[in-house]
């Protein structure tokens, strides 16, 4: 078993505010994984039932897309869950154009009544009364739906930041609009890189409240600081300064959306393209459950099993501080994992300790001795990955 980590002072306090600030609030309005790569690892087909972390639900539709038996949707925060009705509801109502404007776009003028009209009663009881009070995030012709949120709300103030930063703001816009890696190195080496890592941005990184509202709580950040010399700040330079000068630009809809405020057409998640949108409203987002749970509550609820898990990076802060609980959840991910079972989940380590010390059942069988990881695959993949803001990429096959 993990021994948890004992809490100082600042831990405690920091852990706090993460909680306060995770259980009263939609976190993140994007996914902030590339399912690109998940693609690649989890070849997902027909027979598959998966067991994948909400998040802002983009992913889960990725995936769907894929076409798979069903596709459980599972978050312990019930804002996400939100989020994800209201984007299942406005595939099912509304055409391709509005839906474009909302969740492309973030912003469409008559968004209110579309909501009033055609989607709110599809929703639950929490979904209605949450985006009854926050309907109008996609309604400002000044701001965007991704404007909004604890991770909206950096962006947003990001944008701030740029209208005081003029010759800054007109290097991002060079940037996207470069269509070659060449270009863009030279952009980014020679106009935005000299303006944009003040010391005010590196103390700014440097802080849990930063981290807090982008969804990495105190133990992420504590992992990150100790394996990287320059702190988060400087692990988050060298994660821009990769994506940045290695992977090309005008595919990267993460960065955009978060520096612009909006995706383009040809710039988008999967599920924001026409003919994508149109195979979801033919059936496909019927094959999706959402579950307002943690992920060992689902597991208990009902005995199905499951081919595919895509955890996401939530055992990083348990390990520290719940590490009976995530043994509790391994557990079950492996009583209910079919015999050909993969699992996907990221770190903010390369190699987290708790996957040597957890011990898992009865036996107490060591985690390790129950799964096959693939760090080669993975170590090819890393470097594909457009968001590039995690150290760690792991995958692991279930063992009879």
């Amino acid at each position: 078993m993990a021994a948890k980590t004992k809490a100082t002072l600042a831990d405690k306090f920091d852990q706090k505010v993460f909680d306060a600030i995770y259980s009263r609030a939609l976190v993140y309005n994007t996914c902030w994984e590339d399912p690109a790569v998940d693609r690649q690892v989890l070849n997902i087909g027909a027979g598959d039932r998966m067991l994948v972390i909400t998040s802002a639900g983009c992913n889960v539709l990725d995936y769907v897309l894929l076409g798979p038996e069903q596709v459980h949707a599972v978050d312990a925060n019930p804002r996400q869950n939100a989020l994800l009705e209201l984007k299942l509801a406005a595939i099912r109502r509304l055409e391709f154009e509005d839906f474009f404007a909302a969740f492309g776009r973030g912003y469409h003028p008559r968004f209110e009544q579309l909501y009033r009209w055609q989607l709110r009663a599809h929703l639950s009881p929490f979904a209605q009364a949450f985006w009854d009070k926050r309907v109008r995030w996609f309604g400002n012709p000044r701001g965007s739906f991704y404007f909004h949120g604890l991770s909206g709300i950096v962006a947003k103030s990001f944008h701030a930041y740029l209208r005081f930063r003029p010759r800054l703001a007109s290097s991002i816009r060079d940037l996207f609009e470069t269509r070659s890696l060449d270009d863009q190195r030279r952009i980014y080496d020679d106009q935005v890189r000299p303006l944009f890592w003040t010391p005010g941005v590196n103390w700014t990184l440097s802080r849990q409240l930063t981290m807090s509202m982008l969804g990495v709580p105190y133990p992420q950040r504590k992992e990150v600081q100790q394996q990287h010399e320059r702190g988060v700040a400087g692990f988050v330079r060298e994660s821009i300064e990769y994506v940045f000068r290695q992977l090309p630009v005008w595919t990267n809809y993460f960065w955009m959306v978060y520096l612009r405020g909006s995706y383009s057409e040809h710039c988008c998640p999967e599920y924001l393209k026409p003919d994508n949108f149109t195979a979801l409203k033919d059936g496909l987002v019927d094959r999706i459950s959402l579950h307002t749970a943690t992920v060992a509550e689902l597991l208990t609820e009902s005995d199905r099993r499951y081919s595919k898990y895509v955890l996401l990076d939530h055992m990083d802060w348990m390990s520290s501080y719940h590490p009976d609980a995530l043994a509790e959840e391994w557990a079950l991910i492996l009583k209910r994992a079919r015999d050909d079972a993969r699992i996907i989940f990221r770190s903010a380590h390369a190699a987290p300790q708790y996957l040597e010390r957890l011990e898992v059942g009865p036996e107490q069988t060591p985690l390790q001795a129950r799964l096959r990881f693939h760090p080669e695959l993975a170590a090819s993949l890393q470097p594909l990955d457009r968001v590039h803001t995690y150290a760690g990429f792991h995958v692991a096959d279930v063992l009879a």
